[in-house]
Parts: C-alpha cells; sequence; structure tokens
C-alpha cells in the first residue's frame, strides 16, 4: 500500500504540470495570436499649424516673427482637410503652435478636435529646441531680446513646451496628442538626451523630431529619377525606434511641402508623384509613412485637397495591408515592440 504522503506528493506534481502546461499553452496561444496578425502599413497625415515664410507670396517673410498669426485661408484649409479626412475614412494628426490660441476665434480648432482628429504640441513660439542661445531659440526673440526675461535656452525651450499644453488645456479643453519640433534634424534627438528626458518630464511619450537626408532638385526643374529614388531610400530611414531614454521618435517621411514647394519649386504634379511612390513603398514594405505639410503652404499649392485625398485613396485600396493612423498609435506599436 503506497504511503499517503507519497500520494499526496503525486497529486501535487500532477497539479503543478497540468498549471505549467497551461500556461504554456496560454502563451503559445498569445504568440500564435500575434504571429497571425500580419502587420499593416501604417500612414498618418500630419498637419503643423503655423504660418510659412514666402507663401502666399515669394516676398513675404514676416512670418518667421509670427508663426502662430494664421490667416482665414489656412483655419478654412486646416479645418476642410479634417472634414476631407473623415469623410474618406482617414485622420490628419495636427501640431499647434501656442499663439494660434491667442486669436479671438479657435472654434475651427475645436471642430478639428470634435471630429476626433489629434493635436499635438508644437511648441508656443515655433523655438528651435537644438538651440543653445536663448536668443537664436526664435526670430522673435532675437528681435526683442527683452521677451527672453534672462532665460537659458533650455528655459526657454521649455516654458514653451509647458505654455502651449497649458493654452491647449485652457483653451481647446484637451491634452495634447504628441510633440513634433519646430523644424527637424537629419539625427533627431539621437544626441540630446537633456531634450529627451525634458519632453518626457512634460509628460511627452513620443516625438516627431528627425528628418532624414536626401537630395533635391534644382529650382523649377522637374525632378529626375535619382531624385525620387533619393526619397525612397530616405524613407527607410524615417522608421520610428525608441531611445534609450524610453520616448519614442516617429520621424517625418521625405519629401515635404516646404522642401517640395518652396525649395525645390515643384509643381504639383510631381509632389503628387513623389507621396504616392512613398505610401506604395510603404504599403508594400510595411512601412510607416509621416507625411508633413503645412496648411498655410497647401492651400496655395494644393487648393483641391489632391494630397490628402490621394492618400486616402491609396490606402483604402490596400485593404488590410495598410491603415491611416495618428501618431500616438504608431508610437504604441513600437513600444509594444519594446517588451
Amino acid at each position: 500500500m503506497l504511503h499517503p504522503e507519497f500520494l499526496n506528493s503525486l497529486s501535487r506534481r500532477a497539479f503543478f504540470s497540468a498549471s505549467l502546461a497551461a500556461v504554456s499553452c496560454s502563451r503559445l496561444s498569445s504568440l500564435q495570436a500575434r504571429l497571425n496578425k500580419a502587420p499593416k502599413a501604417q500612414i498618418a497625415i500630419t498637419f503643423d499649424l503655423e504660418m510659412s515664410r514666402m507663401y502666399p507670396s515669394r516676398e513675404m517673410l514676416e512670418w518667421d516673427y509670427q508663426k502662430g498669426n494664421l490667416n482665414q485661408e489656412t483655419k478654412d484649409y486646416s479645418l476642410k482637410a479634417a472634414q476631407i479626412a473623415t469623410e474618406l475614412g482617414g485622420k490628419v494628426h495636427y501640431f499647434c503652435v501656442g499663439r494660434v490660441l491667442e486669436q479671438k476665434d479657435v472654434q475651427w480648432i475645436k471642430q478639428i478636435s470634435e471630429l476626433g482628429h489629434p493635436i499635438g504640441n508644437h511648441t508656443y513660439d515655433h523655438v528651435n529646441v537644438w538651440a543653445t542661445e536663448p536668443a537664436k531659440t526664435q526670430f522673435r526673440f532675437s528681435r526683442s531680446p527683452w521677451l527672453l526675461g534672462g532665460k537659458t535656452a533650455a528655459e526657454v525651450i521649455q516654458h514653451n513646451v509647458r505654455i502651449t499644453t497649458e493654452a491647449m488645456q485652457q483653451r481647446l479643453n484637451i491634452k495634447p496628442d504628441g510633440f513634433r519640433t519646430p523644424g527637424g534634424a537629419s539625427a533627431g534627438l539621437d544626441q540630446r538626451e537633456d531634450l529627451q528626458k525634458l519632453l518626457q518630464s512634460e509628460g511627452f511619450q513620443w516625438v516627431s523630431s528627425k528628418y532624414p537626408r536626401h537630395k533635391y532638385s534644382e529650382p523649377g526643374t522637374e525632378p529626375q529619377q535619382e531624385i525620387f529614388d533619393s526619397i525612397l531610400e530616405a524613407q527607410r530611414s524615417a522608421q520610428p525606434y525608441v531611445y534609450p531614454t524610453g520616448l519614442v521618435e516617429i520621424p517625418m517621411s521625405p519629401i515635404s511641402d516646404v522642401g517640395a514647394f518652396r525649395t525645390s519649386r515643384w509643381k504639383r504634379k510631381y509632389f503628387l508623384k513623389s507621396v504616392e511612390l512613398c505610401v506604395q513603398q510603404a504599403i508594400e514594405q510595411k512601412f510607416v509613412f509621416d507625411f508633413l505639410c503645412h496648411p498655410s503652404i497647401m492651400y496655395v499649392e494644393d487648393p483641391d485637397f489632391e494630397t490628402v485625398k490621394l492618400i486616402c485613396k491609396l490606402v483604402q485600396q490596400a485593404g488590410d495591408q495598410a491603415e491611416i493612423v495618428g501618431l500616438s498609435e504608431i508610437a504604441g506599436r513600437y513600444r509594444e515592440k519594446q517588451h
């Protein structure tokens, strides 16, 4: 006859074995579910809400000092783009310069938010976050240095980020959905752990700061294939990643409307060709494509919203191979990869 303690030991072993098997099966099922869920290309349409030098006329440079003083055409274009994207099943991620919210009428941007389009922080005065001298953080401060109030460059930058968040909460009753740096750098924030930590201290989990290098065509000339090839190659360098601090980087994809229309002075058809090639490559390679533009430029160069409509159409045609998302959804995928 077997001893009762021996039988109890066998029962405990059987129980633990069954438990381990159940856990293993659960983990395998979870893993299999992730494997079965094929990744989609993630396409983002982003609008930076600011005025742009040389628009609507080439001699217009004063906007450098009044980046947030949006004219009516820019506001109308921004809202209409949101409405069109909504009708086409898409989404636009906006980045707001804080001074925009000083204007009397902000109903247009409230409507954008109510339609479900995310709005992020783009600093208050469109400051250069890489600047190390206070007066070089913005044209406005170089002309009116008394506005700096004795702050260091780092203090100017942090204050600019913080009061934009406060302005959005008080004027729009929303928290900013992410942060985009004014301008971009080919290295993003790779060597600037201080800036990464600054943004994290202000509550941000991701940033859009990197813009990869690529070739430009001579102003006013038709871009040749090597230009498009360079842009497509740069897109490979415009894929999201995570900094050692845990902050997610979501690069801006080339070519921006600034590079295409202001720098190279392309015709609209060249820009549309570049966008189509990039979206197609993103879909084929399961890439992220973060389309960057400025409504203050686009209302002049693309008054009929052909670019937004093209992106939405291409994603619709791709079916379950692609999706239009906000940048927070992209960041979420890359945070998951870390675990």
